[in-house]
């Protein structure tokens, strides 16, 4: 979807105005503005931290369409990242961030008028686009300036990561000039897959709280395996580190040290199979060693975290860790303007930011750093409009050539042997095969929000028809992309919500009492009060069933109500049938999620004239938050 002429003026003209881009963004008679003054940025400081992370390997323009439900509890509630749509809009400006509804900046950060704003404004994101965003960026700081860091969740979210491992994406962030990363998903590959990408990726790996374990090292396997791959994985292998956790950075003559750390929970997202020789953990003593180790011995100006840990932990921490000056988030794909003041145990000031998902924003913080100590930040999470900034050629001619590689035996789309490779798709391009048309968007596809979304139904409405069950689960992640009402799914947009490594599908029998157990463990992960015992995630995704929840109350509490769809109640002592797909240490013996959902589609598009409908959306009837400032337009009912 691209814009004429007059509407590219009126993005510019809005987007100026509201203030999302620097001053200069104004349109010049009847012709385009130069993007380079719509994204002009003078350096404010004499060093420039640049922050991308969880663009789930969207390579491509795309649309995503933020939460109209982030509940926050205890601490976090009513405070950001747990506000949504105006009264978003309303808190930021006490941070002097003015955003006014129906401009582009609205557009971006909130859900409001998605619909009416993605037709005028278009796509977000892109690979070829982020790069010119972010060189130009570079060159307005200056050359040997700024440095580009990444917080993972890069690897993993589209058919073409899945099929070459995450591979596509290293080298494309070895085009787009990455020079640092943490990460999360990219450990939804084997460890040896992961430790292969890493020897080809040009920047550091960097994490703190990664540790090898002890049996690993009982005899030479972990050795070779790492000195097959350059020696990654074994950085420090006398204290169990086999990344490094930290990296100083000489910008503009000042030393910046920049801190890893990588998803601390990540075997409840991730098959623990894949990396039987690492743990993860939060570790905050270890975090506070590791500033105190940074002040003694690298006289540095200023020491920031690269994080995955989430926004909500990322604030617990910033608070309890003396010494950290800024936590640069990701994990929970909260793209917000403005960054969060945590003061520190030292009386200090740590600058919180999160900078979304998808490719859709680059964060950009300029430390102003005096006689070897910070002074100051200014901070701006700079949207990624795909019809302002033109496309880098050389990113383009990458993404021409990665579309073009043929789907072949190497391929490994499950850990069941029986669905590895998809003999349909041999010998196919992945442009073929991606571009293929299975049906028209009834309405707006999203997934984003704490409870249910409407390409949640699409797949547990396939899961239903496909294992013939009363109920389907589906997982409650964050990544996918949007598609508008009225616009083709295309099987790239399907893979976009559901190319995990472990998409097998399955059917089961559970009770009432397991059902209940299930969505109240859930809910406890994301509903527990201390952030540090949260994964991130969000609600299962429900079809045939439809139940209340009360985010307030505790662990075995807050689930009630549970019926089926006809309103009949779920029995405690009575079995039902279930489906679902994404079984984490389960191999599951059913066809992969996204042939079944394809099929359906199909099937959906020859019964109503290539639309596909939806009759009923399983949204959870909330209790106790009809105004909380995190839930906004819910369509399901409020108590």
């Amino acid at each position: 979807m691209s814009l004429n002429r007059r509407e590219f003026l009126h993005v510019m003209a809005v987007a100026a105005a509201a203030g999302m881009l620097p001053a200069g963004a104004r349109a010049m008679g009847d012709k385009p503005m130069d993007w380079k003054k719509a994204y002009d940025m003078p350096m404010k400081g004499n060093v420039r931290l640049i922050h991308t992370t969880d663009s789930h390997a969207q390579l491509k323009p795309i649309f995503f369409r933020e939460p109209n439900v982030n509940l926050g509890v205890g601490p976090a509630h009513a405070q950001r990242p747990h506000i949504v749509g105006k009264k978003l809009l309303e808190s930021l400006k006490a941070d002097g961030v003015d955003i006014k509804e129906g401009s582009a900046e609205a557009y971006a950060f909130t859900y409001l008028d998605f619909d009416k704003a993605a037709k005028k404004y278009g796509k977000v994101g892109g690979y070829a686009h982020l790069k010119t965003l972010i060189d130009s960026l570079r060159a307005q700081a200056g050359e040997g300036n700024a440095v580009h860091m990444d917080g993972g969740d890069t690897w993993h979210g589209s058919a073409t990561s899945l099929w070459t491992r995450g591979m596509d994406m290293v080298e494309a962030t070895n085009i787009l000039g990455l020079e640092i990363m943490t990460g999360h998903w990219e450990f939804t590959y084997e460890q040896e897959e992961v430790l292969r990408n890493l020897n080809a990726f040009k920047g550091e790996y960097i994490s703190n709280n990664t540790r090898v374990r002890e049996d690993a090292l009982f005899g030479d396997e972990y050795a070779d395996m790492c000195e097959r791959h350059g020696g990654h994985g074994a950085y420090d292998l006398d204290n169990l580190m086999p990344f490094k956790p930290y990296t100083i950075k000489t910008l503009n003559g000042q030393r910046i040290a920049v801190i890893g750390q990588t998803f601390p929970r990540m075997s409840n997202a991730n098959p623990i199979a894949n990396f039987p020789d690492w743990s993860f953990g939060l570790r905050e003593e270890e975090m506070q060693e590791t500033v105190d180790h940074i002040k003694a011995n690298e006289n540095v100006a200023a020491i920031v975290v690269i994080s995955h840990n989430g926004m909500d932990v990322d604030i617990k921490m910033a608070g309890r860790v003396t010494g950290i000056d800024a936590i640069f988030g990701g994990h929970t794909h909260d793209g917000m303007p403005a960054p969060t003041k945590v003061k520190r145990p030292d009386g200090g000031t740590c600058y919180v930011t999160n900078a979304g998902s998808n490719g859709k924003f680059v964060g950009v913080m300029d430390l102003d750093i005096r006689d070897g100590k910070l002074q100051g930040v200014e901070y701006k999470l700079l949207p990624v409009f795909a019809n302002l900034l033109p496309a880098d050629p050389t990113m383009t001619k990458f993404l021409d050539e990665l579309y073009a590689r043929k789907y072949d035996q190497n391929v490994i789309e499950a850990r069941n042997p029986k669905y590895r490779v998809s003999k349909e798709r041999l010998g196919k391009t992945f442009g073929e095969i991606l571009s293929e048309e299975l049906a028209i968007a009834g309405e707006t596809l999203y997934r984003r929000g704490n409870f249910m979304g409407t390409w949640d139904q699409i797949i547990v409405n396939a899961l239903r028809e496909e294992h013939d069950t009363q109920i389907a689960m589906s997982a409650g992640v964050r990544w996918g992309t949007s598609v508008m009402a009225g616009e083709m799914i295309t099987m790239e947009r399907l893979m976009d919500e559901t190319s995990l490594t472990y998409g097998e599908t399955y059917r089961t029998e559970l009770t009432g009492a397991q059902l209940k157990d299930i969505f109240e463990g859930i809910a406890e992960n994301l509903f527990v009060v201390d952030p540090y015992l949260q994964s991130g995630g969000d609600m299962v995704r429900l079809g045939g069933m439809d139940y209340t929840i009360d985010p307030n109350l505790p662990l075995g509490s807050r689930i009630s109500d549970m019926k089926l769809d006809d309103g009949t109640p779920i029995e405690m002592n009575k079995s039902y049938s279930v489906s679902g797909w994404a079984q984490v240490d389960t191999v599951g013996d059913g066809r992969l999620v996204w042939d079944i959902v394809a099929d359906y589609l199909r099937r959906e598009a020859k019964k109503n004239n290539g639309v596909v409908k939806l009759a009923k959306v399983n949204h959870p009837t909330l209790v106790n938050v009809k105004h909380d400032p995190g839930l906004a337009d819910y369509a399901g009912k409020l108590i």
